[in-house]
């Protein structure tokens, strides 16, 4: 089955490495306009000038801002849209895993991860549903992980803010269906991205990269670590007309690592 997303104008959060990298390459792949949204500059036209590479006459652009403030949010998408019209595909996929202690966590830390990871998809949304449901058409994927379903111990805040953000897709998928719009989430477990770069990095220890990621590997049931492609293949499928009854489903992606379905 070939999925097309031809015509389609996708806005992805993180989008200039790792999993939304990977997911705005498959999108471009497709047939999709997309702009990126990230930081960090020098990545961001990486990205761009990789994605026109795949399809020279599509439209892509990098939009370089910090979501976890308000106010860059809505620059970010009034920059998108003034490049090439009205959102039609909405990834929120920006955050890093944040897990520590109970105890030692601030309202500082509190407030950053729920800005970042919860409330920018909020705000996003608001600002992007009322042009898909002119269109009666719409597509929602919020990057979560397995901790919103299943916590662990000293997994604060990043499981409270995906817990948070995977009621919204529910809450947000009853009400939008009857608009064309579908909402999802996708919980990932171990996928090797520029977390896990940074994690060998400060492991200090003699692996090699590699090795690192094949002993993470061995702790999952389907016995290594997943590649970002696999989870875009997955969003490509969300995005496009082929998941035409999908809505409101937080669908694991994690090589059966979580405890829950």
């Amino acid at each position: 089955m070939e999925i097309s997303l031809t015509g389609k104008r996708a806005l992805i959060t993180g989008g200039s490495r790792g999993l939304g990298r990977a997911m705005a390459e498959t999108f471009a792949e497709a047939g999709a306009d997309v702009a990126v949204i990230a930081r960090d500059e020098s990545q961001l036209q990486e990205t761009v000038a990789a994605l026109q590479s795949i399809r020279p006459m599509g439209k892509f652009v990098g939009i370089s801002a910090d979501v976890s403030e308000a106010s860059n949010v809505s620059r970010a998408h009034g920059e998108a849209v003034d490049f090439f019209g009205p959102v039609e595909v909405l990834v929120n996929n920006a955050g890093t895993s944040n897990a520590q202690p109970f105890l030692q966590v601030d309202d500082q830390s509190w407030l950053h991860d729920f800005n970042l990871k919860f409330f920018s998809a909020v705000q996003l949304c608001r600002l992007c549903i009322p042009d898909m449901q002119r269109q009666s058409w719409g597509r929602i994927i919020n990057t979560l992980n397995s901790a919103a379903k299943a916590p662990s111990a000293k997994s604060c805040p990043t499981s409270v803010a995906r817990a948070a953000g995977m009621a919204m897709t529910k809450a947000l998928a009853g009400e939008f269906a009857a608009d064309g719009i579908l909402v999802n989430a996708l919980n990932t477990g171990l996928l090797v991205s520029n977390q896990w770069v940074t994690r060998w990095e400060a492991s200090g220890g003699d692996q090699t990269f590699d090795e690192f990621i094949d002993a993470m590997g061995r702790r999952i049931p389907i016995g290594r670590m997943g590649d970002p492609q696999e989870f875009a293949n997955l969003a490509l499928f969300l995005a496009s007309d082929a998941a035409s009854y999908v809505t409101g489903a937080a669908i694991n992606i994690d090589g059966g690592l979580t405890p829950v379905v």
